[in-house]
This record gives structure tokens, C-alpha cells and sequence, in this order.
């Protein structure tokens, strides 16, 4: 199966680091203009310049923090008047761990915005070319705790659960237009994510990182990390033609860890 993206425009949030570099790499290869989008420049030209350019694509970038939505909206909806956008990659960091009866108002305040309103107001921006396009696709990179809530991730779990309501609601109201809606749950995947994670673990139960490491390992059929371009593959998929009648899913990446169907 060959996945041909060309005269596509992909907007990636998060695009500096890990899954998100990793699948505006993968999109440009496949044939797709990539926009970058994140909150530091430099960071941004940097991963510009690794793009792909072999069909004469010209990538860009755009610079917004996702704690803004109102910055954030005033960028993308000026840049997408006058671009077309047919694919959105709603990408990133996660809330920080903790327990959910310990969390402050704050907290959950902050991951509903980075979360939920900067997804819908990328959605609005993007949405009505892709109307026009008569094709769409917006890929949510969520979490396995979709399913099944991570412990001492209780922010994580809350926001997550509600982003992918978000989805499945927007998949039911916008199928008709030729938008698929659709969301990738990374199992353990090897970015400054998990490093914070495994740290985490290690520190609770008196571990070395590196035990901490084996122990989440442990636990995952395929007994090994994701790397980041193997969470990439499968949105390059769905970002595609080949997945036109897959809509409002949740798809772990996960080397098979999450129990739930």
C-alpha cells in the first residue's frame, strides 16, 4: 500500500519533539505541505529544515502557545483563510502527573484549555476548507487512559476522557462533508514525556530510572518502548484516502498493553 499525500496541506501542533516531529516528518514524505506549529521559533526552523521537499513542497510554520486560545485562533484562522487546511494533527504535552483529589482548580483549568478549546479552535479554523475540499481529516493524539485511566495521571485521565467525547461527537457531525474525526492512543513511547514518567516511577518506589524502565516494559506485550515515527505511521494512515470509512475511533498504539477491547 502506497500513501500518497499530494496537494495536501497538514497542519501539526507540537511539532518540535517527539510523536509530533515525528509525523510532520513522516507527512512530508508521504507528499503532504506541513505547517509546524508550536510555541518556540527556534525549534520550529530547526525541524523545517528536515522536512522533505522532494515533490517541491513548501513547508511552513506558524508560532502560538497552546495557554493562549485566543492567540492561538488569531494565527491559524489568518493563515487558513488564505491556505487550505485538509489535515489537522491536534498534538500536545500531556498535564502533569499527580493525583486527581489533589489537583486545584487551576490545573484542571489549564488542561481543559490546552487541551479541548485549542482543539476546537483549530477545528473551526480548519474545518470549513475542508468542507469545501470535500475531504478532512482531524487525528487527535490522545492516551491509552481514553480506555483505561493511567494512575497518578488523574489530570491526564479527566482531560483525555473528554477529548475524546469531543471527537466522537464532531466524527458524527462532520462525516457527511467527507472530514473523518479520529484518535491515535500512544502506549509508552519513547519522548521527554515518558522520560518524566519513568522518572516519576522511579522516584515513588525507590527505583533506578532504568528499573523503573524494565518494570513499564514489563508490561507491554511486545516488551519494548514505541518509537515515535511507529505512532507517526499510523496517523500518516489515517491523515490518508486509504482510511475514508474509518471515523470516530480510538486506535492504541500501544504494543498490545491496554487489556480493554
Amino acid at each position: 500500500m502506497e500513501i500518497k499525500l499530494e496537494n495536501k496541506t497538514a497542519l501539526v501542533c507540537g511539532s518540535t519533539a517527539g510523536i509530533g516531529k515525528a509525523t510532520a516528518i513522516q507527512l512530508a514524505q508521504a507528499g503532504a505541505r506541513v505547517i509546524l506549529l508550536a510555541r518556540n521559533e527556534d525549534k520550529l526552523k530547526e525541524v523545517l529544515l528536515l522536512l522533505p521537499t522532494h515533490l517541491s513542497q513548501q513547508h511552513d510554520y506558524l508560532v502560538a502557545d497552546f495557554s493562549n486560545p485566543e492567540q492561538l485562533d488569531v494565527v491559524v484562522s489568518a493563515f487558513a483563510k488564505a491556505n487550505p487546511i485538509h489535515i489537522l494533527i491536534n498534538n500536545t504535552g500531556g498535564p502533569p502527573s499527580g493525583w486527581l483529589i489533589e489537583a486545584d482548580l487551576d490545573a484542571l483549568d489549564r488542561a481543559f484549555t490546552q487541551h479541548i478549546k485549542c482543539n476546537h479552535v483549530l477545528a473551526k479554523a480548519c474545518v470549513p476548507s475542508m468542507k469545501m475540499a470535500c475531504y478532512g481529516r482531524i487525528i487527535n493524539v490522545i492516551s491509552t487512559s481514553v480506555k483505561e485511566p493511567i494512575e497518578f495521571l488523574g489530570v491526564s485521565n479527566t482531560i483525555r476522557g473528554a477529548a475524546g467525547n469531543w471527537s466522537k461527537t464532531l466524527a458524527t457531525e462532520l462525516g457527511q462533508h467527507g472530514i473523518t474525526v479520529n484518535n491515535i492512543l500512544p502506549g509508552f513511547t519513547a519522548t521527554e514525556r515518558l522520560d518524566a514518567i519513568v522518572k516519576m516511577k522511579a522516584t515513588k518506589a525507590n527505583h533506578s530510572e532504568n528499573e523503573a524502565a524494565e518494570i513499564m516494559k514489563d508490561h507491554v506485550p511486545a516488551k519494548r518502548f514505541a518509537q515515535p515515527e511507529e505512532i507517526a505511521n499510523a496517523i500518516t494512515f489515517l491523515a490518508s484516502d486509504k482510511a475514508s470509512y474509518i471515523n470516530g475511533v480510538n486506535l492504541p498504539v500501544d504494543g498490545g498493553r491496554t487489556k480493554s477491547l
